[in-house]
């Protein structure tokens, strides 16, 4: 299968994600929104407790002292601020404002020199330079396009692209209680190998590594029970009996994410 074919079934898979229209129109919140305080408390644990895993491994070796890292899709910086040490100025694009405030703040603070650009790769790629080293962490399942945001990493990165994503679209641990609270039943793919292979299939010369997810998704059962509230479009005031049904499935706890590294020259 060319690559054309494998970005269409990309789009195809990854649009049959898309919420019921009646169950979004009667949702309290925006189902697919992120929160900036959540993300800021991830990137705030990746700065105190450094991650050895193969993402961070893999953009420490490529990266030259006080080299250029653009992070795309960055939140507040999880998963580049950590190179703090090597890091000579990072570009840094993001859609939303409220995250790409956490991650000024916090380059500020580790005197990261920092441009930040608000906007969806890679409509705004024209405003980034060519840098040495890109990371795009945890985003792929948010781009219908794919070929089109993995060649613009490509052509503004002179040394090594890094990709992390978890194995399984990261809304899949839900499964159960869309069956259960509103009998909708949700997709499988895509999943890690269907980016990997769309990558090949554009001349990328991939190389991947697999381990288990260094972080729990949820802390407790509560926070399991609130941001599935969300997730699923249903009143937070009914965040008790998600929690029982939570148990009752067998969902509790949560078991860790596979998180998957792909990366090219």
């Amino acid at each position: 299968m060319d690559a054309e074919e494998l970005a269409a079934r990309w789009r195809e898979r990854l649009e049959s994600w898309a919420i019921p229209p009646e169950i979004v129109a009667a949702a309290p919140a925006d189902p697919w929104s992120h929160s900036p305080e959540r993300f800021g408390t991830r990137t705030d644990r990746a700065l105190s407790e450094p991650d050895d895993g193969p993402t961070m491994s893999r953009l420490a070796e490529a990266l030259p002292d006080q080299g250029t890292l653009l992070d795309v899709g960055s939140g507040p910086g999880a998963a580049s601020l950590p190179l703090r040490g090597r890091i000579g100025h990072l570009y840094a694009v993001d859609t939303s404002a409220a995250m790409l405030d956490g991650l000024v703040i916090r380059a500020e603070k580790l005197g990261v020199p920092v441009t930040a650009v608000e906007g969806r790769w890679p409509d705004v790629a024209d405003q980034v330079p060519v840098v040495d080293v890109t990371i795009a962490a945890h985003v792929v399942y948010n781009v219908p396009d794919l070929a089109e945001f993995l060649r613009a990493l490509d052509a503004r990165t002179r040394g090594r692209v890094v990709l992390e994503l978890p194995h399984r679209h990261p809304m899949s641990w839900m499964t159960p209680l869309w069956q259960h609270f509103h009998g909708v039943s949700r997709p499988v793919r895509p999943i890690a190998e269907d980016c990997v292979a769309l990558a090949a299939a554009l001349g990328f010369a991939v190389r991947v590594e697999e381990r288990e997810a260094p972080l729990e998704r949820f802390t407790s059962l509560e926070e399991l029970a609130a941001s599935a509230c969300r997730r699923i479009c249903l009143d937070p005031a009914r965040a008790a009996e998600v929690a029982a049904t939570a148990q009752e499935l067998g969902m509790w706890p949560v078991p860790r994410d596979r998180w998957v590294t792909v990366w090219w020259e």
